[in-house]
């Protein structure tokens, strides 16, 4: 298979630092004009972020599993009043380090246990990223290529919803791209090239992007460095080792990496010993090797999430993946730092076994600045807009117009959807949910439909500026449109009943218990206390002394309170073995048990 002339020339001429430095600016910036010389573009970025992430987050439950796990570790922590180690069932959870769940739990603090307070951090998370790029992009470019970039990020779908969302993920990537950024100016430093805004002390730079890794790695863990190591090895691999690390600096990013991931690491060794970090990096190694709680893939996945997921960011970033920019040597050598972590991010969760939607989320970063490169080469037509990316965008926002202005009607006529899921009783009952809808809802999908009419239409007539302001602006509105009209009402067909009961038991005195699948609702919505954490009776796993314990709750002659158990319709074979269990109502394809305590 041969590489087209022009991608190979990015990886010969670009990597060898064949491109002049030039004293002429790299295009006009739009954005700096007299007009907008007034407005100060951060706070603008940091409110309209605001606006878009963070009201209404609480309004939808959190969803099983990761978003409920990270909010009981959180909820866990205030209860027990420990910090350092992470519970779950207040029961040791090594899978994570505690950075972000701190962060949830000073929320917590604040505006009370809840979805709000859960998904906070990563509303804050988005405005500084927004902001990050936007800074960046302007040092890089011009402030016109900042905006894009911003805007880019933020008008893409899989990057605008995670900040929505209750996981760690956005803010372990943002850790993880800073470390890199600043590594990248340390080399700028080192090489000796004077860039306006990027002109800091390299051992400083050095410092900085130790400081972020470490970060990173006590947000979600070790494998932080390993990309690191792994983008920065490969940089210098290529270009031929254009400078050697001196010892000073490799001891001065190790400090950065040391102070930062010891405010966890170490305190957790002197006040408890090593068992906990050392069951922690265990964990994090074995994901490498086997498929975590069955989430096994084929080795294309993370490609068909980040091209569907990252739309219509996506589209630009192939667009400008193999394009040539005539850019100064400091800009070339960006672009292909972004190429390399996209592809390590993308090549080393296609090899590991578990396959998460967030495993790529990483790869946001490089791939919406390569997009953010076509955007800008298109808005100042240097390049042409290919006509299979005014397809594929007409093509998607049509059909997802279409799929949201259908939904409601859809999901009030579900005879319609019901022989699809015919192999299938639990979804098949997921579908009796009695939703309520406004009527407004629908009409989200009229304004996608819209929105391809007008941006298409802008495109055509060569309005780039405008095209691209209502596709990127439009389709920010769309996500937090699309996730006020749909997200609560998904939610309650596919999880809302057995949320609704766990919520219901919350002020008694009772076990709740899952059978036969694995949730962490019931600890974060039925706010199990310390005193029910399971009592283990020999050596064995976590899922077998689980069981062990429930038999004990189920079968033993005498219970101090009530047990509730939770189930799926599909899911009750075993708990005939329980004569005391009696059932006590069904709903949506969620089956409710419980064992009374005998009165003497």
């Amino acid at each position: 298979m041969s590489i087209r002339p022009k991608y190979a020339k990015l990886w010969t001429e670009n990597l060898t630092q064949k491109i002049v430095e030039t004293d002429e600016p790299w295009k006009e910036d739009v954005f700096n004009k007299p007009v907008f010389q007034h407005i100060s573009w951060e706070w603008v970025i940091l409110l309209v972020a605001g606006l878009l992430f963070i009201p209404f987050s609480g309004n939808v439950h959190l969803f099983d599993w990761d978003e409920i796990n990270f909010a009981e570790c959180a909820r866990e922590m205030l209860v027990t009043g420990d910090y350092s180690r992470v519970y779950i069932n207040f029961l040791p959870f090594w899978e994570k380090p505690p950075l972000f769940f701190w962060l949830q739990a000073m929320a917590m603090q604040i505006f009370g246990v809840g979805e709000f307070a859960a998904r906070l951090p990563n509303g804050i998370c988005g405005m500084i990223t927004l902001l990050a790029l936007y800074r960046i992009g302007k040092k890089m470019y011009n402030n016109t290529f900042g905006l894009i970039w911003a805007a880019v990020y933020g008008g893409s779908v899989l990057p605008h919803l995670y900040f929505h969302s209750g996981i760690i993920d956005p803010w372990f990537n943002l850790f993880i791209f800073l470390g890199i950024h600043y590594f990248i100016l340390y080399g700028w430093e080192k090489q000796g090239f004077t860039i306006t805004g990027f002109d800091r002390n390299r051992v400083l730079y050095m410092f900085l992007g130790g400081a972020f890794i470490g970060l990173a790695t006590i947000t979600k863990g070790p494998a932080a460095l390993l990309i690191f190591l792994a983008v920065a090895g490969l940089r210098l691999l290529i270009s031929r080792f254009p400078y050697f690390l001196k010892v000073k600096e490799v001891v001065t990013f190790s400090a950065g990496i040391l102070l930062f991931s010891s405010i966890w690491y170490v305190y957790e060794y002197v006040s408890n010993g090593s068992w906990f970090i050392k069951e922690f990096i265990k964990y994090n190694f074995r994901l490498f090797s086997t498929p975590d709680a069955g989430h096994a893939g084929f080795p294309g996945y993370h490609v068909v999430v980040l091209l569907l997921g990252c739309f219509p960011g996506s589209l630009f970033f192939i667009h400008g993946h193999y394009k040539i920019t005539k850019d100064r040597h400091h800009q070339n050598d960006y672009k292909i730092y972004m190429l390399i972590l996209f592809w390590v991010v993308l090549i080393l969760f296609s090899v590991v076994k578990s396959k998460i939607v967030h495993y790529s989320s990483l790869c946001y970063f490089p791939l919406t600045y390569v997009a953010a490169l076509s955007v800008y080469s298109i808005f100042h037509g240097d390049w042409k807009m290919p006509s299979w990316i005014l397809f594929s965008i007409a093509f998607v926002l049509l059909l997802l117009g279409t799929v949201v202005f259908s939904f409601p009607y859809l999901t009030q006529n579900t005879e319609i959807l019901k022989p699809l899921f015919s192999a299938d009783p639990f979804a098949l009952a997921n579908l009796d949910a009695r939703v309520h809808w406004h009527g407004w809802e629908k009409y989200v999908g009229a304004f996608l439909w819209i929105l391809a009419v007008l941006c298409i239409w802008a495109f055509l007539k060569k309005h780039y500026p405008l095209g691209f302001q209502v596709l990127f602006g439009g389709m920010a509105i769309s996500v937090v449109l699309i996730l006020w009209a749909l997200i609560g009402r998904i939610e309650a067909f596919s999880q809302g009943a057995a949320i609704r009961f766990f919520k219901s038991v919350q002020s008694k005195n009772a076990y709740v218990l899952t059978h036969n699948y694995r949730s962490y609702a019931p600890y974060f919505y039925a706010r199990v206390k310390p005193e029910d954490k399971p009592t283990f009776f020999s050596r064995k796993d976590l899922s077998e002394n689980l069981n062990i314990w429930k038999d004990s709750l189920l079968l033993s002659p005498r219970i101090r309170k009530d047990v509730y158990v939770v189930t799926k319709i599909n899911k009750t074979e075993g708990l005939e073995k329980y004569p005391e269990l009696q059932k006590i109502g069904s709903e949506n394809g969620w089956v409710f048990y419980m064992r009374k305590v005998k009165k003497p």
